[in-house]
């Protein structure tokens, strides 16, 4: 066989090689996207009650359906009369109960071998009982016993889960799957790490492709390079044991785990990518190019400005759009320095909790294929949404400004 053929039949093997490995990864990414979405849709079909258990409450209590927040306002004790639930409701005092609250009633010998009299007991009560509201497991429920109402468990809402703004996934009898606290604990510290990051980020690039000489040039892009494979818990560790103390001491905050302090980390870490695949950007601008533009008179900083930066605008939003999932998508490095509390963030200088956070932290606890464990895939779902629009977003503004280009 001749050296042209077998050129030829290399490239073909090679061609094909390269089809497969693009199906394969495509493939791969449908899957992961579809399974990830399919086990998320399972917590809307999930019960807002604790699984196995229901709310019971005497018959002629005229209440029908109680919404997640009502249930935690009842056991928490800060609903105490059924009136200031429903002015149809009668003036009466709450009384939560428990399976537990049994025991302190009946020794286990009146409750029969196996507890076998236990529904009976409940039942008994119940009755006795006409402000109670029981959280029962269903294997001992009253069901069907004279002065015993069920009160039917809507399913966890999606208006719920993305409105609510508590997040307490074990919380019993309801628990809460507020994911509003996450998002915007999420928003605000990876924002605020990309407006810190872009600019210094762009500056670096910018001294290293125009300005910096080529020894400069020799050791500092290599050791902005290794940055980029610090494991994040390296970062995570320097976060905390450097960033926390300043911040704390520098704004005079009584913790330094802090939205600011995650933003300040992230920042860091998504410099590295932003500066090298902006530098690579501008580096490939083409010499023509600088030297019309020098020739037509135009110093060296317009130049910069006018030519080579709008010349390498979709490199540069690569970097960012790379920078900005390096920060959306950070799990360890965020989590050591934020406080990782799941509440409302009214600033930057309160403790938060982002979504990869959450996941990291919860997702080994969560029982699989429960309400926890689903409510986690959907908080995948919507960081899958944010990084995927934000994706967009840039490609959308990179594709607009190389059409003002030309």
């Amino acid at each position: 066989m001749s050296t042209k053929k077998l050129r030829r039949a290399g490239e073909y093997v090679i061609e094909k090689l390269l089809t497969v490995s693009g199906a394969v990864t495509g493939l791969t990414m449908l899957t992961i996207t579809v399974f990830l979405f399919k086990e998320g849709a399972g917590l809307f079909r999930s019960p807002s009650v604790e699984k196995g258990y229901a709310l019971y409450v005497h018959a002629e209590n005229p209440v029908e359906r109680l919404s997640v927040n009502e249930i935690k306002g009842i056991f928490d004790g800060e609903i105490t009369v059924w009136n200031a639930l429903s002015s149809d409701y009668p003036h009466a005092e709450i009384v939560p109960y428990r399976i537990e609250d049994i025991f302190q009633r009946y020794s286990e010998s009146e409750l029969g071998e196996d507890y076998a009299l236990l529904p009976d007991k409940l039942a008994e009560v119940i009755r006795e009982t006409s402000g109670i509201i029981a959280f029962l497991p269903q294997q001992y429920a009253p069901t069907g016993m004279t002065g015993v109402k069920t009160l039917p468990s809507q399913d966890i809402r999606p208006a719920d889960f993305f409105g609510g703004t508590s997040w307490m996934p074990t919380a019993t009898p309801a628990p809460l799957f507020g994911v509003l606290p996450l998002i915007l604990g999420t928003l605000f510290v990876s924002i605020v790490a990309i407006l810190i990051a872009l600019p210094l980020g762009l500056s670096v690039a910018i001294f290293l492709s125009e300005l910096a000489g080529t020894r400069t040039r020799k050791w500092m892009k290599p050791a902005i390079e290794l940055l980029a494979g610090i494991p994040s818990v390296v970062y995570g560790f320097f976060g905390l044991v450097v960033l926390v103390p300043l911040v704390q001491r520098a704004f005079a905050l009584p913790v330094g785990e802090t939205a600011f302090t995650g933003s300040l980390i992230l920042a860091i870490m998504a410099l590295p990518t932003i500066i090298t695949v902006a530098e690579d950007a501008m580096r490939n601008t083409p010499r023509e190019l600088r030297e019309a533009s020098l020739a037509l008179g135009a110093g060296h900083w317009q130049t910069i400005r006018k030519v080579i930066i709008p010349y390498a605008s979709s490199g540069i939003s690569a970097a960012v759009v790379l920078g900005i999932g390096r920060a959306i998508g950070e799990t360890m490095a965020v989590l050591m320095v934020t406080g990782n509390a799941a509440v409302m963030p009214h600033s930057l200088f309160e403790s938060v909790r982002t979504i990869p956070a959450t996941i990291a932290a919860e997702l080994g606890e969560a029982p699989a294929g429960g309400a926890h464990y689903q409510a986690l895939f959907v908080l995948g779902c919507v960081l899958f949404l944010l990084t995927l629009l934000i994706s967009v977003s840039a490609e959308w503004m990179a594709g607009k400004q190389s059409s003002k280009i030309l």
